[in-house]
């Protein structure tokens, strides 16, 4: 269980990392952004190789 909440922790920190970039280099509102994490809970391949965990790595910008 600790590595899931590690995992789910580092994910919302990414998340939130990436709001910030966004805001900072684009003047985007902060009030328009919201960071959710999903760690390993939504991955879009498999975790078996390097490869598939790099593009599990990702960042989705969803519409509200």
């Amino acid at each position: 269980m600790g590595q899931l909440t590690y995992n789910m922790d580092l994910s919302r920190r990414r998340s939130l990392s990436v709001v910030q970039a966004l805001v900072q280099a684009n003047g985007i509102a902060a009030a328009r952004l919201t960071g959710h994490g999903v760690g390993p809970l939504a991955p879009v391949a498999p975790n078996a190789d390097e490869a598939g965990r790099a593009r599990n790595r990702r960042t989705e910008l969803v519409p509200q």
